[in-house]
Formats: structure tokens, sequence, C-alpha cells
């Protein structure tokens, strides 16, 4: 999995690596049961302390969408949530909240914003259709 952080966002680190994980998963780039990279090698990698992706670890653990196996790493969860639908909907509101009221400063007008959202759906179910399609053997050159 590659990590794309951005330091002048004004978004923590920790919550950039949160929402990439989720991203991943939910694009079917990550599958269950497959491991994250290791805490130490993946904060040298991306230049930051190995407390703030434990951080990250810790969050995309308590709210399920990863397992930590003592000895063995963190692996992505299966796809049934522990959280109620409640929870998982207040945790979608929040974040559909901070995407409306960042909209508005933009002065990005609701049909707009709305295409916008139906668009990225589109994004994301395209990733995953070519995510499932089988992949053909590669010939190797004689």
């Amino acid at each position: 999995m590659i990590f794309s952080l951005n330091f002048k966002s004004g978004l923590p680190v920790y919550l950039q690596v949160v929402d990439q994980v989720k991203a991943a998963a939910a694009s079917g780039a990550l599958k269950p049961g497959e491991a994250l990279p290791f805490i130490r090698p993946l904060a040298e990698e991306l230049r930051v302390n190995r407390n703030t992706i434990a951080k990250a670890y810790t969050e995309l653990e308590s709210q399920g969408v990863i397992e930590t196996i003592p000895g063995k790493g963190c692996f992505l969860a299966a796809n049934h949530s522990p959280l109620k639908k409640d929870a998982r909907r207040k945790l979608l509101i929040r974040d559909i909240d901070q995407a409306v009221v960042q909209a508005h400063h933009l002065q990005v007008p609701p049909d707009e914003f709305l295409d916008l959202v139906r668009d990225r759906l589109e994004v994301l179910a395209e990733r995953q259709r070519h995510h499932d399609q089988p992949r053909e053997p590669q010939s190797t050159p004689a």
C-alpha cells in the first residue's frame, strides 16, 4: 500500500493515514485479512514519528477497520463492522457535514456539490469493478 501525505493540508498526518487505509479498503485495493505495513518501517518511509502511525492504527482499530494480532501485525478486518448502524451513520454524517461546510466556503452551489458526490461514487464503483476483474496471466518472453 502506498501512502501520500500532504503536510500543508491542515489535516493531521495520522488522520491522513486513517483516511487512506479506509479508502483502500473501500475501493478493494486492500482486502480483508491483508496485512498493513509494520509501524516502524512505514514511519521511516513516510518520515514521520512512529507514534503518528501507531495513533493512526489505534484509531483504525477503534473504528473496527483493522485488527491487531500480537506478534504478527495489523490486518484489515472483515467487512462486518462491529459498529452499530447508528454509530456508523454518525461518523459518516460528521464527514459529510465537513464536506458541506467546505463546499459552502468554496462557494460551490448545492447542485454542483451533489454532482461531485455522484462523480466520486462512480469513480469508486469503477475502481471496485476494475479491481474485481480476473487478471490474465502474463506471458514471459522466450
